[in-house]
Formats: C-alpha cells, sequence, structure tokens
C-alpha cells in the first residue's frame, strides 16, 4: 500500500525571528490559515488515509505537531532524538514501516511546502509511486525552472522513458547542488534541467537496499534497530544508538550514487518557501510591490517604498518611508530588517546569536 512520509525536522533559522527550534517553519501558517504541516496533511488526503500518514519530527517538535494535526495517530509520529539528516530520517521511517508492511510504497516529503492544486499534486503522487512499484526506481519529482534560483538543487534529466497522459518520466542524468548565480543561469536556459522538489516515491524494500549498498554504516545501525523493534524496545534504543548514526542527506548519500533513478516532471505549482525572500515572491502584492503578510491582523502603510516585505506575528502596524527591496520581520521579542537579497544570510546570524549564547532568542 502506499504510505506518506513527512519529514518534519527542521532546525527553526530559515524564517527566524518567527521560526525557533520549538517552532519551525512548518507550524507557521505562512500561506494559509493552518501552519504548513496541516496544509501538508490536508493535502495529502484523499489519496492517503491519517493511517498511512506517518510524520518524523525532533522531540522539540512534537507536541506542536500533535497541536497542529489532531487527526495524526500519535503512533505515526516517529520522533528522532537527533538531527541526522535525511538519509538516517527516511531509513528509519522505511525500516518501521516496512514492519507492518512489507510491501509498502513511500511518498516522502517535506512538511513545509507550497503545493498547488492538490489534485495535480495527488495525482502526481499516486503515478509516481506506480512507477516505483512497477520498476523499482527511486522516483523523484523535478519542478520546471521559472529563475535562476541558487536557493535550489537541480536535476539534470537523461533519456526520456516513458511519455503518457499521466506524466512524462526521464532517467536523471545527475543532481547538481545549490549553484552558483551564473551557473544558475545556465540552467534556466537549458530545457533539460529541473528543480529539485525534495519529493521522493520508492518501495521501502527499495530504500533500505540503497542504504545498505551505499550507506553501510547507517545499514547497520538501521538493522540494530530492526531487532529492537521486533523486541519491543525500539524508542530506548534510539536514544542511545541514532546519535552514531552517520548523518548525511539523501542526496548525497544514496541519489547521486544509486543507478536506477528516474525524474517525473511535476504537473503541480511547488516552492519550497525557503527563506522570506521566497515568501514574498508568492505573497500578494500592492503596485509598488510590497508584501505585508500579517496572520494575526494589523497593516502596512507605505510610502515612497517598493519591493518590501513586512510581517508581524501579532496584530501590529507597520509603517515604510523612502525604502527598497527590505524584510522587515516584527515579533514579540525580535525585530529584523534586512536586504531581501540577503536574508539566505539568516542561518549565519543565528549560529552568530548561538555563538554568543543568546539561546533565549532561539528556542
Amino acid at each position: 500500500m502506499l504510505h506518506a512520509v513527512v519529514m518534519a525536522g527542521g532546525a527553526g533559522t530559515t524564517f527566524w525571528p518567527e521560526s525557533r527550534v520549538s517552532k519551525p517553519k512548518q507550524l507557521l501558517s505562512l500561506t494559509g490559515e493552518k501552519p504548513m504541516i496541516a496544509e501538508t496533511l490536508s493535502r495529502l488526503r484523499p489519496l492517503i488515509p491519517p493511517e498511512r500518514t506517518w510524520v518524523v519530527c525532533a522531540q522539540a517538535q512534537a507536541k506542536g505537531i500533535q497541536e497542529a494535526c489532531p487527526e495524526l495517530n500519535s503512533k505515526n509520529l516517529i520522533v528522532e532524538p537527533c538531527r541526522r539528516d535525511t538519509a538516517a530520517c527516511a531509513g528509519l521511517a522505511a525500516l518501521i514501516i516496512s514492519s507492518q508492511d512489507p510491501e509498502a510504497v513511500l511518498a516522502m516529503l517535506p512538511a513545509d511546502h507550497e503545493i498547488t492544486p492538490p489534485q495535480a499534486f495527488q495525482d502526481a503522487l499516486e503515478t509516481g509511486a506506480s512507477i516505483a512499484r512497477k520498476s523499482g526506481a527511486l522516483v523523484t519529482f523535478g519542478i520546471k525552472p521559472t529563475r535562476p534560483a541558487t536557493g535550489y538543487g537541480y536535476i539534470r534529466r537523461g533519456e526520456i522513458l516513458e511519455e503518457a497522459k499521466s506524466g512524462r518520466f526521464w532517467a536523471v542524468d545527475r543532481f547538481t547542488e545549490k549553484p552558483n548565480s551564473n551557473l544558475a543561469q545556465e540552467f534556466l536556459a537549458d530545457s533539460s534541467y529541473f528543480w529539485n522538489s525534495g519529493i521522493f516515491a520508492w518501495e521501502a524494500k527499495t530504500l533500505l537496499a540503497q542504504i545498505e549498498t551505499h550507506l553501510p554504516r547507517l545499514s547497520a545501525g538501521l538493522e540494530t534497530l530492526r531487532s529492537c523493534l521486533a523486541e519491543g524496545n525500539l524508542s530506548e534504543s534510539l536514544a542511545s544508538l541514532y546519535p552514531t548514526l552517520p548523518s548525511i542527506s539523501l542526496d548525497y548519500g544514496i541519489l547521486e550514487k544509486a543507478e536506477n533513478v528516474i525524474v517525473m516532471e511535476a504537473s503541480f505549482d511547488w516552492s519550497d518557501l525557503g527563506s522570506w525572500d521566497s515568501l514574498w515572491e508568492e505573497a500578494e502584492k500592492d503596485e509598488k510591490g510590497n508584501a505585508a503578510v500579517l496572520p494575526d491582523g494589523g497593516a502596512l502603510i507605505a510610502q515612497n517604498s517598493s519591493g518590501v516585505l513586512a510581517y508581524s506575528s501579532d496584530e501590529q502596524t507597520i509603517a515604510l518611508l523612502g525604502v527598497h527591496d527590505l524584510v522587515v520581520v516584527r515579533t514579540p521579542d525580535v525585530v529584523l530588517v534586512a536586504q531581501r537579497d540577503r536574508v539566505e544570510e539568516v542561518k549565519d546570524l543565528v549560529e552568530k546569536m548561538r555563538s554568543q549564547g543568546r539561546e533565549d532568542l532561539l528556542e
């Protein structure tokens, strides 16, 4: 059967100061009335019911996720004792699910992407899962680039494998991580490149076999956990063993090494909302390109200003005068003002505060 695995272990840095360790991006209401993870789970239905929907998260976010997603069965919430990147996250989920459903096909996706329309997304997942089941391949979903984004990974397609109403599939030629601006411009002009959406479909047993081949240390740790799961003491073993597992992404650890990797051209609109700037890209703007994201009310007053994102976490008026291409973010304890084209550096600012012992502004 088809299961969904929602990866929800964000560090809470991307949308700082609104996002924190205990309230990362997926628990924010950035694009709608509900937290992004709740929007994600809603988008998966009716294709995948709650009993086959799983969420992997960190301990600090478990309570917030349960509150945001009351329909999620607590037994389907997989809590990592520490962050070990996406390969360990995916392997742990595949191990647990395959113990209950050995022939499970997994649709794996981040908790914090903006995707429309839901029906096109569901159709794509269903088709991708069918290809994964029939071929034993690792299926990725590629997004047609619309700008020379340097914050995304890219997939170069190779030979076409299938072209039908349900979608087009290519063998993957190569992956490229976050290119510089010149290379991103080249990729935009070359129709053989897709953005890497970070959404995948594969059989649980296929993923575990690929981990055994390419990440033997991780595979050995998962096999130990398999024994603990059978004995009913998984939680205790996770606490001691999980921190010793290698920390590596699915892209670096598996997808860039595996041979049978397929990319499907996505038929849905997608944004990973990876920064305050990308939120400005998605938000409704006035005639001067100013966007106000005020989920709890408030107002934006702008004069001789353009290209500004104004955000407040409570009912607040933000006034702009003679400023351009900025991000202005107000929370109860922090005000962030940044050039819009430098918001990727917010993560560096967070690390600086952590080195200065300002955990009070990060947790």
